[in-house]
């Protein structure tokens, strides 16, 4: 069986596995089951063997990892469904960006590369530029961007050195610095400096298998990442964007390499500079040919660009209440982008669905969206709910990845040889003196930087000097002229 089970209305509705690129939506209001329906579909890809990807933002999804337990709620729900349910957990693997409750999530500032930085630091032309310059200057001189202090070692590096850079890569203004170095400030205050260091992430880690061939479920622990926006969607262009580098053209296949669940989908758009969406929207259009699906969940479908949103042939929609002008207008829009069924009022219906209850329209044969159907939304065999951090930890104990990513590895990069550089400069500054003499040697590796701090410690002892022989001829010319007045008036007196 290559098709996973949604729900039951008036007839049974399926995610057909080889439209499952073709990405999706799950929207509706809070409380109303879309967690549900996540979890559904994130076991049904793992039983198929594919890879998923999960950020949990409540805490909840974690429950994959545990099998369900039946209750009379339970029981009563698979009766009305007719479905055969057995209790499952599936293989998980726990990830955090701060390493709390899952493996450490990093990458290198070099893999970010440039443009997405500059992008993410929401830099202008001149200030992209100038990135590109630094960027590039770092390779030519062999220099490995690791972490943020290594960047920030950079940029101090080519303000000191800004007139010399110009002439070889083009104009480096220690202004558009003072920006990037700003920029990078607020990025570090938000996490940044968490995420970017070694070992980074291996995305070939985000696509395995289990040993009976379960697609491994990857959950990203965002309770705390979804505070801080600016890192959460750092963090999921980034990886979007390398699948879409790697991995090679596919087109249409059986079932999709991997599968990712974004919760909360309005933080990637909500106050994003026009260049980060464009890159995001450009992404999700093309990343499909590379067999990856991106399922976006969030409270209205309007919380997602038209431009996306017309990528989503997978629709699941649960209640929206029409409480608010607003939220009339998003109960109008949802309901316009449904395949119609003459059998359904789809605006009606939106505002009147229970909890479990969905309206769903799928691709079918030939990539056809089927028509809506109100369907009550199946069961999956884990866990509803959290876990305890006894579990989490046991998860965490068992996985095959742990010691590759749980020890963070600061290796030499520009950062320590730039330091090397400076304090070896200071050093070769005393030692090409000789009997109070400035003896620069071409030869001995002196730099103008040293040269300039010997022959400006010589003039200014020169112009102490001379400022020390004045106030001594002052002070005696001072000294005579009060004994001559003092002689003078003792002979007037006289």
């Amino acid at each position: 069986m290559s098709d996973i089970l949604i729900g039951k209305g008036d007839k049974d509705v399926f995610l057909l596995a080889k439209y499952a690129n073709r990405h999706g939506m799950v929207a509706g209001a809070t409380g109303t089951g879309k967690s549900v329906s996540l979890m559904l579909m994130a076991e049904g890809f793992s039983k198929l063997g594919v890879p998923v990807f999960l950020a949990d933002v409540k805490g909840d999804l974690a429950g994959l990892s545990q099998p369900g337990a039946m209750n009379d709620k339970l029981k009563a729900r698979i009766d009305k469904l007719g479905i055969d349910w057995a209790p499952s957990a599936s293989p998980v693997v726990f990830w955090d960006i701060w390493g709390k409750l899952g493996h450490p999530v990093r990458t290198t500032v070099s893999e970010m590369g440039p443009n997405l930085l500059a992008r993410l630091l929401e830099l202008n032309d001149t200030q992209s530029g100038v990135l590109e310059i630094v960027f590039k200057a770092a390779d030519d001189d062999g220099l490995l961007l690791l972490d943020l202090k290594d960047l920030r070692a950079l940029l101090s590096f080519a303000a000191d050195n800004a007139k010399e850079l110009s002439q070889h890569y083009g104009l480096v203004s220690t202004q558009s610095i003072a920006a990037i170095q700003r920029a990078l400030l607020s990025l570090e205050q938000a996490g940044g400096d968490q995420f970017f260091g070694e070992p980074a992430l291996d995305l070939a880690d985000f696509m395995r298998q289990d040993m009976s061939g379960r697609g491994i479920v990857n959950i990203l622990a965002a309770d705390q990442l979804i505070l801080k926006p600016k890192l959460y969607t750092t963090f999921l262009l980034w990886m979007l964007s390398e699948l879409f580098e790697k991995l090679p053209e596919v087109g249409d296949l059986d079932q999709p390499k991997l599968v990712f669940f974004f919760d909360e989908a309005h933080l990637l758009f909500d106050d994003a500079p026009a260049a980060l969406r464009q890159r995001v929207e450009q992404v999700v259009r093309l990343i499909r040919s590379k067999g990856v699906g991106v399922y976006f969940c969030s409270q209205n479908p309007d919380d997602v660009p038209d431009v996306v949103l017309g990528q989503m042939g997978n629709r699941i929609q649960h209640a929206l209440r029409a409480f608010t002008p607003r939220d009339q207008k998003a109960v109008k829009a949802a309901a316009e982008t449904f395949a119609p069924n003459p059998k359904i009022d789809v605006a009606q219906a939106i505002t009147q669905l229970g909890v479990g209850e969905a309206l769903v329209s799928t691709l079918q044969a030939g990539g056809i969206p089927m028509p809506v159907e109100r369907a009550l939304v199946s069961s999956p065999g884990c866990r509803i709910g959290t876990i305890t951090d006894a579990e989490r930890a046991m998860i965490r104990s068992r996985s095959p990845i742990g010691t590759k990513y749980d020890t963070m590895v600061d290796r030499e990069s520009a950062f320590e040889k730039l330091s090397q550089r400076a304090e070896q400069e200071a050093a070769s500054a005393p030692a090409a003196t000789k009997g109070g003499k400035a003896q620069p040697d071409e030869g001995s590796g002196w730099t103008q930087a040293a040269k300039d701090m010997v022959f400006g410690t010589k003039r200014r002892q020169g112009m102490i000097e001379a400022f020390a022989k004045s106030a001594v001829r002052n002070a005696a010319g001072q000294l005579g002229r009060s004994l001559l007045r003092g002689v003078l008036g003792s002979l007037t007196r006289r």
